[in-house]
């Protein structure tokens, strides 16, 4: 027997060829994505922005649930107060609207110094956010809001709201929602939306 014959590569049909993609439909692709992006690239914005007011808020309302909690364990006065400075020591002053917030005890006697007990950032989180409330607060030994007007910080003094509640506004531009975040006369911080009023079907609102 002979050996079998290899055989004869297929013939290429003359009407079939090979299609990629050409550079007008390249271009159209290009067009209707620069388009979506440009479309999608506003909303992405505003989001940055309100995540970011969200996280300063976040950060307003643990710092004063902090110095809360450090009156009650030292039993004794701590001042909460916002501040431009960010070095974390006795020598720094409350200033209204500061983008850093620091904790120190209240002195009890003349003599006395008073102690640093934490700071915080708040540029660092979110800058250009706004935040608008007192420029200090303080906590007795029960961890209730108090009034001071000598709690050894420059330009730190605490004083009650009419209210009893204190209020932060806290906002920023290219953002479409605040946030407030509220202190009551018995200590306890609660973040809320000033869009929307408190009710049974919107608990996060602000009281009105």
């Amino acid at each position: 027997m002979s050996a079998a014959q290899p055989r004869p590569p297929a013939k290429r049909r003359h009407g079939a060829r090979q299609r990629g993609v050409t550079l007008v439909e390249l271009m159209v692709t290009l067009v209707l994505m620069s388009l979506l992006l440009g479309l999608a690239a506003p909303n992405f914005r505003v989001w940055v922005r309100n995540a970011q007011v969200r996280t300063v808020s976040d950060a307003l309302q643990n710092g004063m649930r902090l110095a809360q909690n450090e009156a009650l364990r030292r039993s004794r006065q701590v001042v909460f107060f916002l501040t431009n400075d960010a070095a974390c020591t006795n020598g720094i002053a409350a200033n209204a609207n500061g983008v850093n917030w620091s904790i120190r005890t209240v002195p009890m006697t003349a003599g006395e110094s008073s102690v640093v007990v934490q700071c915080g950032v708040l540029s660092d989180v979110a800058a250009g956010v706004a935040i608008n409330g007192p420029t200090a607060v303080c906590f007795n030994s029960m961890g209730r809001q108090a009034e001071n007007a000598s709690t050894g910080v420059n330009n730190g003094n605490c004083t009650l709201a009419v209210s009893g509640v204190s209020s932060y506004n806290v906002s920023a531009t290219g953002a479409d929602r605040a946030l407030r975040v509220l202190l009551t006369l018995g200590g306890q911080a609660r973040l809320c939306d000033p869009a929307r009023t408190l009710s049974n079907s919107a608990p996060d609102g602000c009281p009105a």
